[in-house]
């Protein structure tokens, strides 16, 4: 009996940690990470390349602004034919969208200007409507954003990145359940390796140091938008 490739993949990868901050490395370096993923199908190996190439940082250059972010996560959406890995996707941009409104704030921006491409989703009118308001009216629906604002507001920069990493943290760990040996259940591995990733390549110092480079770089470049 043939075997599914995508059960072989998937047992072949080594589990995440439960706890994120509690990790200081991947389980699996990026180069055995690659060579398994050569089990993708060609039109999940191009879908996969996508996903990376919007969501993950090391991807995209330091001078890219903020309309070509919005205009590439158009055309991944337009291109992606998974409705579950859409709906990943946008939470991810939405959530940075969320977090940009935040950052250009305190940076003492006023409301951007009608017609500016400065973020993607459901919340960029809503966040332009509600601009004055600490948290743009939306702690019910976000209610993470007044932590994230307050540490902001106190230069804390690591803490807001662990609470920004976290969150995309337990959100993969929540959309993950129900697939085992898919797709999808690949696609979230990949997410939540690039998360550890990022994690174990900081210490205290670096951190805070690149933190503070992304948020007074000044906007219209990708770190202040979708990092």
């Amino acid at each position: 009996m043939m075997i599914d490739p995508y059960v072989t993949l998937i047992s072949s990868l080594p589990p995440h940690t439960p706890q994120l901050f509690a990790t200081r490395q991947t389980p699996i370096s990026r180069i055995k990470l690659n060579e398994r993923l050569q089990m993708l199908t060609p039109e999940h190996t191009q879908d996969l390349a996508l996903i990376e190439n919007l969501v993950h940082w090391d991807r995209i250059a330091i001078s890219t602004t903020d309309e070509e972010m919005v205009r590439r996560a158009e055309e991944t959406m337009s291109s992606l034919r998974n409705q579950f890995i859409k709906d990943i996707i946008i939470w991810r941009l939405e959530e940075r969208t969320a977090v940009a409104a935040l950052r250009r704030k305190y940076l003492g921006f006023d409301v951007p200007k009608s017609g500016m491409r400065w973020g993607y989703g459901q919340w960029v009118g809503h966040i332009e409507r509600h601009w004055h308001e600490p948290t743009f009216a939306l702690e019910k629906i976000l209610p993470w954003l007044e932590e994230a604002r307050q540490l902001l507001n106190e230069k804390n920069h690591l803490g807001l990145e662990r609470l920004l990493l976290s969150l995309v943290w337990e959100y993969y760990g929540r959309v993950v359940a129900g697939h085992y040996f898919d797709f999808e259940a690949v696609v979230v591995y990949v997410l939540r390796w690039d998360v550890i990733d990022r994690w174990s390549r900081y210490n205290n110092r670096l951190a805070k140091q690149r933190l503070e480079r992304m948020v007074d770089s000044g906007l219209g470049e990708f770190n202040a938008i979708f990092a």
